[in-house]
């Protein structure tokens, strides 16, 4: 089973953190109840190919966050 610790914080550089937190504040890419919170936000932009800016995930990464997503948000 996939967890946010093991499997989706990594995906997430200090960099992407760094970037989105300057953005919207809200959002730290690097804390589980802020990503859960805005999951489907997040994964529409993934997704998209609008995040993170500049280094799109590959398909398999967004395929990652979305089996999270659908596991109901394991820590």
């Amino acid at each position: 089973m996939l967890s946010f610790a093991r499997d989706i914080r990594p995906l997430f550089t200090q960099e992407d953190i760094e970037h989105m937190l300057g953005v919207d504040p809200s959002l730290n890419l690097g804390s589980y109840d802020s990503v859960k919170a805005h999951a489907s936000s997040i994964y529409r932009r993934l997704s998209l190919s609008e995040m993170p800016p500049g280094r799109p995930w590959p398909k398999e990464q967004v395929d990652k966050f979305k089996q999270w997503m659908d596991a109901q948000y394991p820590p």
